[in-house]
C-alpha cells in the first residue's frame, strides 16, 4: 500500500501529536552525536594525523613513524610533504578543510533534491530512516581509518555529512506537521535542547575513554576510532525510536514509480524556487537568518582558535568548555523557548542577537590565560546558542506553505551551508589586516547588526498569512 494514501484520516488529537513530538525529539538526540563527537572534536585532528602519516611514509620511507609525528614540519621541503587527492597534491594540514568544503558543496546540490523528494513522495519517515542509517554506517566505517588510509576517512566523512544534512532537512520538515502554530516554539526548542544533551552525554563518555586510554590498554588512535564508531552506533540505535513514532502525511496524487517520483521532485523543486518570489517576506526572513546565523556559526567555529591564539588557553580548558556548553545549551534552549511564549518569538530572537553582539565586543577585552573570563563568555554563548537557532527554525516553519515543508527547509539548510564561507572570509581578512584574533572576532558584529535590522523589518504576521498559515497569539 502506498503510504501517501492512508486508508483513514490521521489522528491529529493532542495525545497523538505529543506521541509524535516525543519521537521527533529523539532524532535530535541521535544525530547530535555525529556533530559533537565526529565533527567538533575527534575527526579533524585525527584525519590530519593519518594524512601526515601517509605523506611521511611516501616522502621519508626510512623515517620511524614517531619521528615523523614529532618532526614532520621540520622534515618537509617545498617539494615534499604532500598527499594525493584525485591527482592533486594537498598538504596534510589542509585535508580536513578539503573534506568539509567538498561536503558542503555536495549538500548545496543534494539537499534541495532530498527535500523535493520528501514532499513529492510523502515518504518522509522512510527517507529519514534511509538517510540516517546510511550516514551512521559511514561513520561506523571510520573505525577502519588507520595507518595511511586518509582517502577512506575523507570519503566516509563526505558521505556521512551529506546523509546527515539530508536527514535534517526531512526531520525539520516534520515540525509544522506534528505541532500547531501555538506549539511550534516549544516543540522546536525542546528538540534542540534534547539534542545538546544527547551529543553531550556521548561526548563526555568518549572524552573519558580518550583521556584514560592508556589505563585501558588502548593506543591514542584506537581510542579515537572507537569514539568515532560509537557515534555511528548511537545515531543508528536512537533513530529507531522516531521511525516508530512519526507518521507520513497524505500528498496529492502523483506518479508512483521511482523514476516518476524523482523526476517529479526536480519539477517541483523548480516550481518552489520560482514561486519563492511570491513570498517576499519569507525570502527576507531567509536572508536575515542567513546573515545572523553565519555570525553564530563563525563564532562557534573559531572559538577554539580564539581560546588558544588570543587567550593562550590549553586544550584541557577547551575540552571542559565544550562539555559545559553542551549541557548549559540544553537549559538555554528551554529558557528562550519560555521567553518566546511570554514576549513573542521575534522579540526573543532579536534580544538574543543583542546578546551575541555584546559577546563579540566583550571578546576584545577578555584577558590572556583568564580561564574564568573565558568560561563566563562561553556560558553566555551556551544560553543563547540553541535558543537562537531553535526559535529561528520555528519562525521559518510559520512562513512556508503547507505541503512544501521539506523543500523550503532544504533552502534554509543550503542557505546556511552556502553562506558559511562569508564569516570565515571575514575572519581571514581581519586576521590578515590586523594579525589579531580579538579584532577578527569583533568584526563579526556586522553579521548580528545587519541580521537584527532585517529581522526587525520582517512583518511576520503578514508573512504567515501570505503562506496560508495561522498566525499564533504571540509571534
Amino acid at each position: 500500500m502506498n503510504s501517501s494514501h492512508p486508508p483513514a484520516a490521521l489522528d491529529d488529537s493532542p495525545a497523538a501529536r505529543r506521541r509524535e513530538q516525543r519521537g521527533w525529539y529523539v532524532y535530535d538526540w541521535a544525530n547530535s552525536a555525529f556533530y559533537t563527537t565526529v565533527i567538533t572534536v575527534f575527526l579533524g585532528p585525527y584525519l590530519i594525523s593519518v594524512a601526515t602519516t601517509a605523506a611521511c611514509a611516501k616522502d621519508f620511507p626510512t623515517t620511524p613513524a614517531d619521528v615523523c609525528a614529532r618532526d614532520f614540519d621540520k622534515l618537509v621541503t617545498a617539494d615534499l610533504g604532500f598527499v594525493s587527492v584525485l591527482g592533486a597534491d594537498i598538504r596534510p594540514a589542509a585535508i580536513w578543510g578539503l573534506a568539509t568544503t567538498v561536503a558542503v558543496l555536495l549538500q548545496i546540490v543534494f539537499l534541495p533534491i532530498a527535500g523535493a523528494l520528501a514532499d513529492h513522495t510523502g515518504r518522509k519517515r522512510e527517507l529519514l530512516g534511509g538517510f540516517a542509517f546510511a550516514g551512521s554506517l559511514a561513520v561506523m566505517g571510520l573505525y577502519f581509518l588507520d595507518g595511511d588510509r586518509y582517502m577512506l576517512g575523507l570519503v566516509l566523512f563526505v558521505l556521512a555529512n551529506l546523509a546527515y544534512g539530508c536527514s535534517v532537512v526531512v526531520y525539520d520538515s516534520f515540525l509544522p506537521q506534528i505541532s500547531t502554530a501555538q506549539e511550534r516554539d516549544r516543540v522546536s526548542a525542546q528538540g534542540w535542547a534534547i539534542g545538546y544533551i544527547g551529543g553531550g552525554v556521548l561526548l563526555a563518555l568518549n572524552l573519558a575513554l580518550y583521556l584514560n586510554h592508556e589505563a585501558l590498554g588502548l593506543s591514542t588512535g584506537e581510542s579515537v576510532r572507537i569514539s568515532l564508531m560509537s557515534s555511528g552506533l548511537w545515531w543508528a540505535a536512537f533513530t529507531v525510536i522516531p521511525l516508530l513514532r512519526l507518521r507520513n502525511r497524505p500528498v496529492p496524487a502523483h506518479e508512483t514509480t521511482a523514476l516518476g517520483s524523482v523526476g517529479g521532485s526536480f519539477r517541483q523543486l523548480g516550481r518552489t524556487l520560482s514561486e519563492l518570489r511570491r513570498y517576499p517576506l519569507t525570502l527576507l526572513f531567509l536572508v536575515a537568518y542567513l546573515i545572523y546565523n553565519d555570525g553564530v556559526q563563525t563564532v562557534i567555529g573559531h572559538s577554539a582558535a580564539f581560546a588558544s591564539q588570543a587567550l593562550k588557553l590549553d586544550t584541557t580548558i577547551q575540552i571542559v568548555t565544550i562539555l559545559m556548553v553542551q549541557f548549559v545549551a540544553f537549559f538555554g534552549a528551554l529558557l528562550l523557548g519560555r521567553l518566546a511564549r511570554v514576549f513573542g518569538t521575534k522579540r526573543t530572537v532579536l534580544g538574543s542577537l543583542v546578546v551575541w553582539t555584546a559577546i563579540v565586543i566583550v571578546a576584545l577585552f577578555v584577558q590572556e590565560q583568564q580561564v574564568l573570563q573565558f568560561m563566563l563568555m562561553a556560558l553566555v554563548i551556551a544560553i543563547v546558542l540553541g535558543g537562537t537557532q531553535a526559535l529561528s527554525r520555528s519562525l521559518f516553519s510559520q512562513v512556508i506553505p503547507k505541503g512544501r515543508e521539506a523543500e523550503y527547509f532544504s533552502l534554509l539548510q543550503i542557505s546556511d551551508k552556502g553562506s558559511a564561507f562569508i564569516g570565515n572570509l571575514t575572519i581571514t581578512l581581519a586576521l590578515t589586516l590586523t594579525n589579531s584574533y580579538r579584532i577578527a572576532i569583533v568584526s563579526l558584529v556586522v553579521f548580528f547588526v545587519i541580521g537584527f535590522v532585517l529581522l526587525a523589518l520582517t512583518n511576520l504576521p503578514k508573512a504567515i498569512r501570505a503562506a496560508g498559515n495561522e498566525v499564533p497569539e504571540r509571534i
